[in-house]
């Protein structure tokens, strides 16, 4: 059976933080990419969070992980591409939410304020959740149609 893959990526004030969640990911069964940053010198998040967030949404990986200081850059990134929704979790309980409402498939957590023990505890819990779906499902089809009709008006602004 081959391994889930699931990407990861952080800035500087993440950086910490992602490299104590690679090993416990790779324990937890999972394929890791990592998009960097490869160190804690200042690195821009943006660029971080649209190469994961870009690879979720095209549907190379399912799931990812994103990092920044306080977590809300990166879920700003993130949550512009399409069909991705990431959320910001600092606690068991929103990951757990994100998941069984929200179909979450980018987690962003605040590598300032979350230290390694409750991170894992915080990505066990949001990688073991599945999406409960009724009444949520179509919630999140209007969240879709949403999208849709923002797409519509970008093409027609264009012309």
């Amino acid at each position: 059976m081959t391994a889930e893959k699931i990407i990861i990526g952080a800035d500087h004030g993440g950086f910490s933080l992602k490299e104590s969640l690679k090993p416990f990911l790779a324990e937890m069964g999972f394929a890791v990419t990592d998009v960097g940053t490869d160190s804690d010198r200042a690195a821009d998040y943006p660029d971080f969070g649209a190469k994961a967030a870009g690879a979720v949404s095209a549907g190379l990986f399912q799931r990812g992980i994103l990092i920044c200081g306080s977590g809300v850059g990166m879920s700003i990134v993130a949550n512009r591409f399409p069909r991705v929704r990431a959320a910001l979790c600092l606690d068991e309980e929103t990951a757990r939410l994100s998941r069984m409402h929200n179909d979450a498939n980018i987690l962003v957590l605040a590598g300032r304020k979350t230290d390694p023990e409750t991170a894992r505890k915080i990505v066990r819990t949001w990688l073991s959740t599945p999406f409960e779906g009724g009444r949520h499902q179509r919630r999140l089809d209007k969240i879709r149609e949403i999208d849709l009709k923002l797409n519509e008006i970008s093409n027609d602004s264009g012309r």
